[in-house]
């Protein structure tokens, strides 16, 4: 029964979600049905800031990471998987608490698109004003 054990944790960003379930194994990563880490994200920027969590706690290869990722972009979906992984690994052990905290791994990050307002033609931007 202790090989089903698995970690479950939600991770957000901008308008994406993040369903992460991490167990130990040998470092394998399944997001959306099966695809690979690499597969899914095209650029290497956007692979190593998914893997961050496992990077600064030193547990590269020990957990498999399974993801459902929705919403948003690729970038905003990685850094909510990145942000899932950091909490999972919490639910794992609660020690590394402390290193994810101090690399801001932990921290929901509330930017989000602002919304358009009425009698302008985005968020801040004006129409332009004509004194005579």
């Amino acid at each position: 029964m202790s090989d089903m054990v698995r970690y479950y944790a939600t991770g957000r960003r901008k308008t994406a979600v993040a369903k992460v379930w991490i167990r130990p194994g040998v470092g394998k990563f399944s997001v959306n049905s099966n695809q690979g880490l690499e597969e899914y994200f095209h650029r290497d920027t956007l692979v190593k800031k998914v893997k961050s969590p496992l990077q600064v706690t030193d547990n590269m290869g020990q957990y498999d990471v399974i993801a459902q990722v929705s919403g948003g972009g690729k970038c905003g979906q990685a850094g909510a998987l990145s942000h899932g992984i950091a909490r999972a690994l919490v639910e794992a052990n609660a020690s590394l608490r402390s290193p994810l905290k101090a690399a801001g791994l932990l921290t929901r990050d509330p930017r989000k698109k602002e919304r358009k307002k009425y009698g302008q033609p985005g968020a801040r931007k004006k129409f332009q004003f004509s004194k005579r």
